[in-house]
C-alpha cells in the first residue's frame, strides 16, 4: 500500500468514525442535550472573549493608549 493510499483509507475510516459517532449523539436524547449545553456555553464564553480581544488589539493598532 502506498502512504497516499493508506492516507486516504485512514481518513474515509475517521470520517466513517465521526459520522457514526454524530449519529449516536442525535439519536440520544441525554447526549445531545449535554452537546447542546456545552455548545451554548462555549459560545457564550469564547465569542465575547474573542471580540474583546480584536477590540483591543484594533485599539492598540489605532496608535491609542490603553
Amino acid at each position: 500500500m502506498t502512504e497516499q493510499g493508506a492516507r486516504t483509507l485512514a481518513n474515509a475510516i475517521l470520517a466513517t468514525a465521526a459520522v457514526v459517532a454524530a449519529y449516536y449523539v442525535v439519536r440520544t436524547p441525554r447526549l445531545r442535550h449535554a452537546l447542546w449545553n456545552a455548545g451554548t456555553t462555549a459560545l457564550k464564553t469564547t465569542l465575547p472573549a474573542y471580540l474583546l480581544r480584536e477590540v483591543r488589539q484594533a485599539w492598540i493598532e489605532s496608535g491609542h493608549a490603553a
